[in-house]
């Protein structure tokens, strides 16, 4: 199986084993027929689907073929039919992203762009507005130095607006595999992943005025909060072995979280009533329950609560109504023991019967961990119970012993 994802990015084709230098498979692709290069493009998709990587030879297949032969751009991308449709709408434009962004070594955001494509991203007109917007743009000179030191091993032949962009293509196009690395961020990785699924206009506009100026402004209750000047946030030094994305909002997203929650701490309840609808965006419910009391470092009034989240979740008892947004809920984090190590917040996505009719509780994990063990016999999984890509999961009774905090319509 592993040769199988080592094949991915080495050489996911014949050709490419014949051809190891990219220099080399460039000139084999100038000297083949369409039927080749069209056996080339499904292969190399192919590839990519199964296995979710991608090869510095796809940047320089899809470069070619955008030059020569146009009408396998699709086949290279291993696009849906809506995926076609919409590559078809907005051809033009996105040949241009791919000719200015898609080069050998900032080639995993092809599988990005795929993604956008084939979700109707582009159908969206502000996101193509905050597109052409963030691609004229000069990175201020602080955030620049965190893209590229964020990306490891930077090639002098990558700017940091193409990783910035790279960047982009791979959150809008998967949402749910955005994390927070190893920063106690999960509630700006939450709100990352929530934004690119709901408001992609308005997370490309972030990107923009953070790249740029190296600060955000956000509003609470008719206060302006300006990252610059608010006090550090949870996170008292950001490890940025994160995508470019998340290096350039993070630092900023923490900081306003952290002020609107003192803002609106002293309150008689959870500051996350609040918070969650001002930081997230007017989908969040502005109904709120939490079964824990800070004051009292205790659980409190615990069967009212289950009563009302089993009453808006579970579909035995919530007339089979189904989540349209995702609700960011806050879990306690515990150990095989069951003990207490922390608090987590993650979104909850849907809730269904898997394959085999086990409710389940399907979520967004910022931290990206499929090994977990909640203790009592409480385990998330990442797959093999009916999850879609990036998505955890845990029997819906087991999700409902371990939140403490949701909010909900009625």
């Amino acid at each position: 199986k592993l040769v199988q994802y080592i094949n991915a990015v080495r050489h996911p084709t014949e050709a490419t084993r014949r051809n190891y230098s990219i220099q080399g498979y460039g000139n084999y692709l100038a000297v083949v027929d369409q039927a080749v290069l069209k056996a080339e493009a499904d292969t190399m998709a192919a590839s990519m689907r199964e296995t979710g990587l991608v090869s510095q030879f796809h940047a320089v297949l899809l470069g070619f073929l955008i030059k020569n032969q146009p009408g396998l751009v699709a086949n290279a991308l291993g696009l849906s039919e809506l995926g076609k449709a919409e590559l078809s709408n907005y051809r033009k434009r996105v040949f241009e992203l791919i000719e200015e962004n898609v080069v050998p070594h900032n080639c995993q955001c092809i599988y990005g762009l795929s993604e956008m494509l084939n979700n109707a991203v582009f159908a969206n007109r502000s996101v193509r507005m905050a597109l052409d917007n963030i691609r004229r743009i000069n990175i201020h000179p602080t955030v620049e130095r965190r893209i590229l030191d964020s990306s490891g091993d930077p090639s002098p032949h990558v700017t940091a607006r193409q990783y910035l962009l790279g960047a982009i293509f791979r959150v809008l196009g998967q949402p749910l595999g955005i994390g927070q690395g190893n920063n106690p961020t999960c509630q700006s990785a939450r709100g990352i992943s929530m934004w690119s699924q709901h408001s992609p206009a308005r997370l490309i506009d972030m990107i923009t005025a953070a790249a740029t100026d190296n600060r955000l402004h956000f509003r609470f209750e008719h206060k302006e909060l300006d990252s610059v000047k608010l006090a550090q946030g949870l996170a008292e030094k950001i490890d940025f072995n994160l995508d470019a994305v998340s290096v350039v909002l993070v630092p900023h997203l923490d900081r306003i979280y952290n002020a609107m929650m003192k803002a609106a701490t002293g309150r008689g309840e959870d500051p996350h009533k609040w918070v969650n609808p001002a930081m997230y965006g007017e989908w969040i419910p502005v109904n709120f329950l939490s079964a824990y009391s800070f004051h009292q470092n205790a659980i409190v009034k615990y069967r009212h609560f289950l009563r009302t989240f089993f009453a808006n979740f579970h579909p035995d008892f919530n007339r089979q109504k189904k989540l349209v947004y995702p609700n960011p809920v806050g879990i306690f984090l515990t150990s095989a023991t069951g003990q207490k190590v922390g608090f987590h917040a993650v979104s909850l996505l849907r809730v269904g019967k898997d394959p085999e009719g086990t409710l389940r509780a399907y979520f967004y994990n910022p931290n990206n961990e499929g090994r977990q063990d909640w203790g009592q016999g409480i385990k998330p999984a990442v797959r093999g119970n009916g999850e879609r890509h990036g998505e955890s999961s845990v029997p819906f009774h087991g999700f409902a012993a371990r939140i403490y905090a949701f909010h909900y319509s009625q």
